[in-house]
């Protein structure tokens, strides 16, 4: 049975306003985390992967590309059927082609803008649709600490990433009046099977840039994102929260 979506319920002792969240690429990594902690707070949750499985317990997968807008109306099509009008979006999916600018050719450019920013762009405004008709949306884009802090080799992918940057404040302009808000979240070095296979020495080196001294975890990620979501951050529009130990202080 499908819980009101407007009564708040009360979960590990926090009152908690149900809401229906779809999150791209939320099949592994920081998405799949973010996922479980919705679901574990109560939410009605849907998760896109290109393959349509994937997600974690309790969530519904969706087959999407977000390079491809009419998979995205599908999948949002399918969402609001069954759990109902998205109210909460997570732009999570992305793609890495790290190589020097030299070396860069056109479509790794092109590719990684396509998927990370346009990606979010296609999927920011089809959810943008249903949120005005109910006066009410999250909006959430997962960015990264190099975005505004800078990589080498990664002049694609910290190009898409500050860009969100800029995406978010324009729609906080455009649609906050209507109870919309639109915010960035940009993680750090986070443990996933990416920074797991990293030699030990190199995973040292880029602790020693972090002030905690560690990698952050992918739930850390997850809970500001639900925290953004919730009825506490009605105020809150626009913002880049960094969660990266410290590693961007502020850029």
């Amino acid at each position: 049975m499908r819980a009101d979506r407007h009564h708040p319920e009360r979960t590990k002792g926090v009152i908690v306003t149900p809401r229906t969240v779809l999150i791209t690429g939320g099949n592994r990594g920081i998405g799949y985390a973010i996922a479980e902690e919705f679901v574990a707070q109560g939410h009605r949750v849907a998760v896109t992967s290109r393959s349509g499985s994937g997600g974690p317990e309790g969530a519904l997968t969706v087959a999407a590309d977000v390079t491809d807008a009419a998979s995205l109306d599908a999948a949002f099509t399918q969402v609001e059927q069954e759990l109902g009008p998205v109210e909460v979006v997570v732009a999570n999916a992305g793609i890495t082609k790290d190589t020097l600018l030299l070396r860069m050719t056109e479509d790794d450019f092109t590719d990684v803008i396509d998927t990370n920013l346009t990606g979010a762009f296609r999927t920011v405004k089809r959810a943008s649709k249903g949120m005005l008709k109910q006066r009410f949306g999250r909006v959430i884009l997962i960015s990264s600490v190099v975005g505004l802090y800078g990589s080498p080799g990664q002049i694609n992918y910290s190009s898409s990433k500050s860009a969100l940057v800029g995406f978010a404040r324009s729609l906080s302009r455009e649609l906050g009046g209507r109870g919309i808000t639109a915010n960035v979240v940009a993680p750090g070095f986070i443990e996933t099977e990416m920074t797991a296979v990293l030699p030990e020495e190199q995973q040292q080196d880029y602790r020693k840039s972090i002030p905690v001294a560690r990698f952050g975890q992918a739930e850390e990620v997850a809970k500001a994102v639900v925290w953004l979501a919730s009825d506490d951050a009605a105020y809150i529009t626009g913002a880049v929260i960094p969660v990266d130990g410290g590693l961007g202080m502020g850029h």
